[in-house]
């Protein structure tokens, strides 16, 4: 039997506001923004070449906004997904290597498969890590 994670629930606090960090600057696909009954909105959004999407989940979904961290977005250039990400206008931490144990700077030139990465948050505080590894079957 397969197993396969669709779908992560992000919660926010201002589904617009959102949609448009998600769609607009992090580049994700809108697959679904519609009203689905009693007032309740579903936005579903898929980050390039994803089989997961999220769905922007609001306060009544008993999650706070801001709560998400530790998902992670897998790239095979960690260097081009965080210029890109800052061309678009969000703001990224430093990229990262995860180094027996804690994380540090990259150096220059250092490979980064596996173990190269960087953060970056939502406008609620929802924390993502992106991290580069390198091709699989």
């Amino acid at each position: 039997m397969e197993w396969k994670l669709e779908v992560v629930t992000v919660p926010v606090s201002d589904v617009d506001r959102a949609r448009e960090f998600y769609a607009e600057k992090a580049g994700f696909e809108v697959d679904i923004d519609e009203v689905v009954g009693d007032g309740i909105r579903l936005v579903q959004l898929t980050p390039p070449g994803s089989a997961c999407s999220i769905h922007l989940g609001t306060p009544g979904m008993r999650m706070e906004p801001g709560s998400i961290s530790g998902v992670f977005l897998v790239v095979p250039d960690v260097r081009a997904a965080r210029a890109d990400l800052v061309e678009r206008g969000v703001e990224v931490g430093e990229i990262l290597v995860f180094d027996e144990g804690v994380y540090r700077p990259a150096g220059e030139g250092e490979s980064l498969d596996n173990v190269g990465c960087f953060f970056f948050s939502d406008p609620d505080g929802n924390r993502w890590c992106v991290q580069q590894i390198s091709a699989r079957d």
